[in-house]
């Protein structure tokens, strides 16, 4: 794969979701594993980035070729994974070279000639990306190998699930907290005679502020106007406001 200028986008296109640290390195011991399992030399996480698909991890394996973040144009890559996320279904090329379809799949340059790749979708249903395996030699891959990569396909869309679900309600408690703020503000509020100042307790009395400032401190001021300077200045008596 190689670094390519962005130009093709379409709606059900997504932007990546952040990953936490944590995730990713558990995605890593999972590629790791397929690919020492396997005896094949690369097993990827790819992720959708806009108009691009990258390498989002890759095992750590002797004579693999992918490295994270490399990139490609995603529409009209020819890549695999292209296939496989567009179908929505697996994708098996058991050997490149020798179907038509794919002899010319830009993955042979770099020698990978079978292929094997679930997608993988965000909670919602739209493409995250997939999850595959590769290997230079033709390759069939065995019943055991295509369970295998599709329990950890279904067990990082159980993840992706987890961190939409956390994300929802980090927002959900954060507008409660802003509310229980704003709640907490206003019991703190008082009305206070505009004219001469005094102030409406609780129970409805007006007393001088000096009185309430004895058991109530820390308050924060709105203004009204008291019975005596409404019957003063001959209007009515407002609260608050």
């Amino acid at each position: 794969m190689t670094e390519r200028p962005s130009s093709d986008s379409r709606p059900w296109h997504v932007p990546p979701r952040d990953v936490p640290d944590e995730t990713l390195r558990e995605w890593q011991s999972i590629v790791d594993m397929i690919a020492e399992l396997a005896d094949i030399p690369s097993a990827l996480i790819m992720r959708l980035d806009g108009p691009d698909i990258e390498v989002l991890l890759s095992s750590d394996t002797t004579d693999n070729p992918y490295r994270p973040g490399d990139s490609e144009h995603f529409f009209g890559s020819g890549l695999y994974c292209e296939t496989a996320i567009r179908s929505g279904e697996k994708l098996l090329v058991p050997d490149a070279p020798a179907d038509p379809e794919w002899a010319e799949n830009p993955d042979i340059e770099l020698g990978m000639i079978a292929y094997l790749g679930y997608p993988i979708r965000l909670p919602e249903g739209t493409p995250f990306g997939t999850i595959c395996v590769l290997d230079r030699k033709p390759n069939e891959f065995s019943e055991t190998v295509d369970e295998l990569v599709q329990r950890f396909r279904n067990l990082i869309e159980h993840h992706l699930g987890l961190l939409e679900i956390s994300r929802a309600l980090g927002a959900e408690n954060a507008g409660y907290r802003a509310q229980l703020e704003e709640i907490e503000t206003l019991k703190g509020m008082i009305p206070v005679c505009a004219w001469c100042r005094n102030v409406r307790s609780g129970e409805g009395y007006w007393k001088t502020v000096q009185e309430y400032l004895d058991t109530h401190p820390d308050i924060v001021w709105t203004h009204g106007i008291c019975p005596r300077c409404a019957e003063r200045l001959g209007t009515e008596s407002r609260e608050g406001g």
